[in-house]
């Protein structure tokens, strides 16, 4: 599935820049411009995928996303020295919102859906009152984080690079890896194997706010500054549930992986980029899109029922 979904992208790209004469998106410099769409959604989509991989799911991740915009620039306020301090800043919150999500669905059984959208929805609420415009500023240094390179390579994107090889060895070589398959496939089942199948699904959830509050950080470096509507406008949280299921990965959970997300994530990178080279408007590109997207699921969920049968 992967492998279909990046030749697909591929193919859809090229054909894309041929159909209108856009060969400078097939230069190096265009691949590279490409690549830099998938840094933010891409980080948080592998935080979803993991929430995901243990049956449940994650609606707060955009609000999280502008609350570590918001917060990250707002301390640093254009001072190098703050640097360390709003990084480390922004990623407890983001460890004990995700912890706080986890724990309510761990231990209070309450639905994924109705406790995260709560938490998103009061995280945005708190941030909204204290701020309605672009908050504090970035030191050049940080900006470095979004627009620094080593040679052609941009850092942003060897970041997410890394980050997913380490999310794919997490989920491959790990005992927490091992459990979150687990609890996703038959929690009842993890739970009869000696399996703490609470603490593991606390812990899903505390990375996947980590890595929205890294997206927060990567958004605040790349705007040079932050702004509470960043994560909301962005609809970081259903686009990186979109992209995952994309990717294989079931939403019952205990099923799919790392590189499908990311297959994921470079398709709606080369459909936001085919449409521009397009001249697609915005209303009827989010059309398509959803259309692209919906699509995409039947069929993986058509392929997977002729599988099982």
């Amino acid at each position: 599935m992967p492998l279909l979904l990046f030749i697909g992208s591929a193919a859809l790209y090229l054909c894309a820049a041929l159909w209108t004469q856009s060969l400078n998106q097939l230069s190096a410099e265009g691949i590279v411009g490409l690549l830099q769409r998938t840094v933010a959604l891409g980080t948080v989509a592998l935080g979803q995928t993991l929430v995901i991989l243990c049956a449940s799911i994650d609606l707060s991740v955009g609000s999280m996303i502008s609350v570590g915009a918001v917060l990250a620039s707002f301390i640093m306020r254009g001072a190098p020295a703050m640097m360390v301090p709003a990084v480390l800043v922004v990623l407890l919150v983001a460890a004990g919102v995700g912890a706080i999500n986890g724990l309510v669905i761990a231990k209070l059984k309450v639905s994924p859906l109705i406790a995260t959208l709560g938490s998103g929805l009061i995280l945005q609420g708190v941030l909204s009152s204290g701020f309605n415009n672009f908050a504090g500023s970035v030191p050049p240094a940080f900006q470095a984080v979004a627009y620094g390179a080593i040679g052609p390579l941009p850092w942003s994107v060897l970041g997410l690079g890394l980050l997913a090889l380490g999310v794919s060895w997490l989920l491959r070589s790990t005992r927490f890896g091992a459990h979150l398959y687990a609890v996703g496939g038959n929690a009842a089942g993890a739970r009869l194997a000696g399996i703490r199948t609470d603490r593991v699904i606390v812990q899903a959830h505390t990375l996947c706010s980590l890595f929205a509050g890294l997206t927060g950080l990567y958004l605040a470096s790349r705007l040079r500054s932050g702004a509470p509507w960043v994560g909301r406008d962005g609809v970081y949280d259903l686009e990186s549930i979109a992209v995952v299921v994309i990717g294989g990965t079931m939403l019952a959970g205990g099923r799919g992986g790392v590189w499908g997300t990311i297959a994921g994530v470079l398709l709606f990178a080369v459909i936001d980029a085919s449409f521009n080279m397009l001249g697609v408007p915005a209303f009827p590109k989010q059309v398509i899109r959803g259309a692209i997207v919906i699509a995409a699921v039947a069929v993986y969920s058509l392929r997977n029922k002729g599988h099982v049968a």
